[in-house]
């Protein structure tokens, strides 16, 4: 089977709490789900379909690896090391918040090795796309560049306003995810609300096309397949949305 020219990086989509960790915390297991992007390694991980996945066990709580090594509290509470979720609930229990000796532990075992993945993965690959996967809440946190605003499009598709790939590009991947999933082309904004995150303003362009992908949380969290007791979502369903993300990707190949 020939593989897909695309790697993937699907750094959001931990939930383990790191062992280094242990006595800091204060956070719910419902505040960090909230704070994650839920089931996106199930939704995106096309395995050895594509050249590679890049991906994480860590929640974003805790080392956020789509922040820039400088981007830390408390200049910024949703920084790389945070002080508390995007919904404002505190993550490490009052005094134990990690000192510097411990966040650049953190850096050194989880930041730094997902980046050095991406570094050697373009080196060695030969790509002619690479996307940075996320989900996105159906209603903004206010903490974020939309918050509290109208609701979400389904999807959201960004390239740092052209910067990072091609706009025909970028299109051309709309209309791909428009028809596999079978949802309005209205539905995909470009740019809006998100412009592309650190990764993909990274990496974009030197030398692969980088887009960035935000999907509606509200495709899958909610009912029929979606336990919000349990937390759990039907896994039929993430079968079927990952097969639509394939799909997508052999539409926009198709065509390129």
């Amino acid at each position: 089977m020939t593989k897909l020219p695309v790697l993937l990086s699907i750094p959001h989509g931990g939930a383990r709490k790191p062992t280094e960790l242990d006595g800091h915390l204060s956070i719910t297991n419902k505040d960090l789900f909230d704070d994650s992007d839920p089931f996106v390694i199930e939704l995106y991980d096309l395995g050895d379909k594509v050249q590679r996945v890049i991906k994480t066990d860590i929640a974003r709580a805790f080392v956020d690896l789509n922040r820039s090594l400088q981007d830390m509290p408390p200049e910024n509470p949703d920084g790389l090391i945070k002080s508390m979720t995007c919904y404002k609930k505190p993550i490490y229990t009052n005094g134990k918040a990690p000192d510097d000796n411990l966040c650049n532990l953190l850096i050194e075992l989880y930041y730094l090795p997902y980046h050095r993945s991406i570094k050697k993965s373009i080196e060695e690959l030969d790509l002619q796309l690479c996307l940075d996967c996320h989900s996105m809440a159906s209603i903004a946190p206010g903490i974020s560049p939309d918050g509290n605003k109208n609701p979400r499009p389904k999807f959201c598709l960004s390239n740092n306003d052209g910067q990072t790939s091609s706009q025909e590009m970028i299109e051309l991947l709309a209309d791909s995810i428009s028809k596999s999933y079978s949802i309005d082309r209205d539905e995909i904004y470009l740019n809006d609300p998100f412009h592309g995150g650190y990764i993909t303003r990274t990496y974009g362009n030197n030398p692969y096309p980088w887009i960035q992908v935000e999907m509606n949380r509200d495709m899958y969290l909610r009912s029929p397949w979606y336990d919000e007791d349990a937390l759990t979502v039907d896994d039929n369903y993430l079968q079927k949305l990952n097969k639509q993300f394939e799909n997508s990707l052999e539409l926009f190949f198709s065509k390129i």
